[in-house]
């Protein structure tokens, strides 16, 4: 593949995000009916970050936090424990009805009763999240930055990270810094910024070297037709996807790689899960093959996350799409967000089908 990481970065992957913390029942318990939580440390940007990091590459999360708040430290511990470095200010909350971390509240759901969740982000503090509180000469120019890692949930977010997502695109192409842009269509985050959006999506994705989203993101966020993807079967959308990436190919000839996950439900606990990768040496595709579910949060974070350790690591397009697949795989085994391998054999186990006891 013709992507290649500068020289001499301090950090593997960088990324802008907002953090905040979920809630999930236990036992696949649904929220209304549970009185047990397990809390973590989430956003979708760090799940992306999580398997370089559990895999020795220091990672980077650009934020921001609530000062004094009991919440912004336990980000920041969970942080630490996940090897993910951060930077970010601290404002202070202004009162009770001020700042705050997001909560997520989700559950995992069980058989045929759906996951369910529900984003409470009234004053999130992440929104307010500006270029100029990093120092930008410092981390892309002095210490070095691989990969920019930029979601279309924090770029859509608010005005303020819409413009901190475009600053720091345009920081990453003057020092070298490859750019991945995983879509993240958010129907919510668009509602009255449509034109804005539209533009500033424009411009990341002409920045972008790696671009991730499924045929709807394509057309939703960066406005390409096509036709409606609703009831299409997992062979008619590969075959669909294929069509739309040569129309985004042709618009955004910067980008040498374009993925997507394929997955259809079968039920909360069971999954048919597969991924398709465009590169310079043309089409791999995983065809989808049935898959255990613990909790389905965060594994397109972990396919993402999987397909960006392979392009650090020089590997070719057909292992960056098999790693990243494995790693979904792996963040959906766990009633975490984020994908946390042990090492990369383990990766490969999952995708091997090998799951016989290591000893």
């Amino acid at each position: 593949m013709d992507l290649k990481i500068r020289e001499n970065c301090r950090y593997a992957i960088a990324c802008p995000t907002s953090m905040g913390v979920r809630i999930t029942p236990e036992g696949r318990m649904a929220v209304h009916n549970s009185s047990r939580f397990y809390l973590q440390a989430t956003s979708a940007e760090s799940n992306v970050l999580n398997v370089a990091s559990s895999l020795g590459r220091e990672c980077l999360a650009l934020t921001k936090f609530v000062k004094g708040s009991p919440v912004a430290e336990l980000i920041r511990a969970q942080l630490r424990a996940r090897n993910i470095a951060y930077e970010g200010v601290s404002v202070d909350q202004d009162g009770p009805w001020g700042y705050r971390h997001q909560f997520n509240i989700a559950d995992s759901g069980f058989g045929l009763r759906a996951p369910r969740v529900w984003n409470d982000r009234a004053g999130e503090v992440g929104r307010t999240l500006d270029a100029s509180e990093f120092d930008i000469e410092r981390i892309f120019g002095e210490e070095g930055v691989g990969i920019l890692h930029l979601s279309g949930l924090i770029a859509a977010m608010s005005p303020e990270t819409t413009r901190c997502c475009l600053e720091l695109a345009r920081a990453a192409k003057q020092y070298g810094t490859l750019v991945s842009f995983d879509l993240n269509y958010r129907a919510t985050f668009w509602k009255g910024r449509e034109e804005e959006l539209a533009a500033a999506f424009h411009e990341i994705a002409s920045a972008a070297d790696i671009l991730v989203g499924n045929e709807e993101d394509f057309q939703l966020c960066l406005g390409f037709k096509g036709p409606e993807a609703g009831g299409k079967d997992l062979s008619a959308k590969i075959d669909s996807f294929k069509g739309m990436v040569a129309q985004v190919k042709e618009k955004y000839p910067n980008a040498k790689l374009f993925g997507t996950t394929l997955r259809q439900v079968i039920s909360a606990n069971e999954h048919l899960w597969g991924a398709i990768l465009l590169s310079d040496d043309g089409w791999v595709v995983e065809e989808p093959r049935p898959i255990p579910v613990m909790d389905r949060i965060g594994g397109g974070d972990g396919f993402t996350g999987g397909l960006l350790y392979g392009v650090l690591n020089g590997w070719s397009a057909e292992d960056c799409l098999h790693f990243g697949w494995a790693s979904g795989v792996l963040a959906a085994s766990s009633l975490n967000d984020y994908a946390e391998p042990a090492d990369e054999k383990q990766v490969w186990d999952i995708y091997a089908g090998n799951a016989r006891v290591q000893r």
